[in-house]
């Protein structure tokens, strides 16, 4: 079976002026189906950008990326939304819900753009929330619930429109050490069920907890640490 994430020579300038930064410089890194796995790095090591890249959200300068069999470097602009609704869901650190919305309403809004509306995607969502441990909290709203509760929502969310990769991008940094477990603790149940996962993180104890970490500096992988009897690498 073909890795789920292919990236290969990367490479990503910004414009500062009259020089070109680089952000990545022939960054290298295959994911496998399945896989549990955090990048970790200095600020300005790259770890956003590799992010912004893998999420369909920005376009290298130069390499090739390959996300479930798809090119995201030959995809046009208006492409794009749609691999990202399709394979790709998205945690972040501020959750991001819509303060308006209950749970519920907040897991359902991305299933309105793939075109799932009504009863199927009130069940789905509905169920989502039920397997990440807010089955009686679904019609509440996001200032109602506690932070945890809040992540939780939005794991539900990334999740509900079966998304071949999830990246969370710092998805304990807003909590306290116990919610932050138990958000780590969720993901880890998902990801045996099948989910991929890509955790950036700062936290060496959120890391320790994945079964590989990608360590980023200045713009390249620089080493990696396998877990569960797989010795670090080289």
């Amino acid at each position: 079976m073909a890795p789920i994430v292919e990236a290969h020579g990367l490479v990503k300038t910004y414009p500062m002026g009259t020089v070109q930064v680089a952000a990545l410089q022939g960054l290298d890194l295959v994911i496998e189906a399945g896989e549990f796995i955090s990048v970790m790095g200095p600020s300005g090591s790259g770890k956003s950008t590799l992010l912004n890249v893998l999420g369909c959200m920005d376009r290298p300068t130069e390499g090739v990326v390959v996300l479930d069999g798809v090119d995201l470097t030959k995809l046009s602009p208006s492409q794009q939304p749609k691999i990202r609704r399709e394979k790709i869901g998205f945690v972040f650190q501020q959750y991001h819900l819509l303060a308006h919305l209950t749970a519920l309403e907040n897991v359902m809004l991305p299933l309105r753009y793939a075109d799932i509306s009504g009863k199927a995607a009130r069940e789905r969502a509905a169920a989502l929330l039920e397997h990440v441990g807010l089955g009686d909290r679904q019609h509440h709203r996001p200032l109602e619930l506690s932070g945890g509760q809040q992540q939780r929502v939005a794991v539900a969310r990334a999740l509900v429109n079966r998304p071949a990769i999830v990246l969370a991008d710092e998805p304990t940094g807003n909590l306290d050490s116990k919610a932050g477990d138990e958000i780590i603790a969720l993901l880890r149940a998902l990801n045996k069920e099948g989910q991929t996962f890509i955790i950036v993180t700062h936290d060496p104890r959120v890391a320790e907890q994945t079964d590989r970490t990608v360590y980023l500096r200045d713009g390249r992988v620089v080493n990696e640490v396998k877990r569960n009897g797989h010795p670090p690498a080289d």
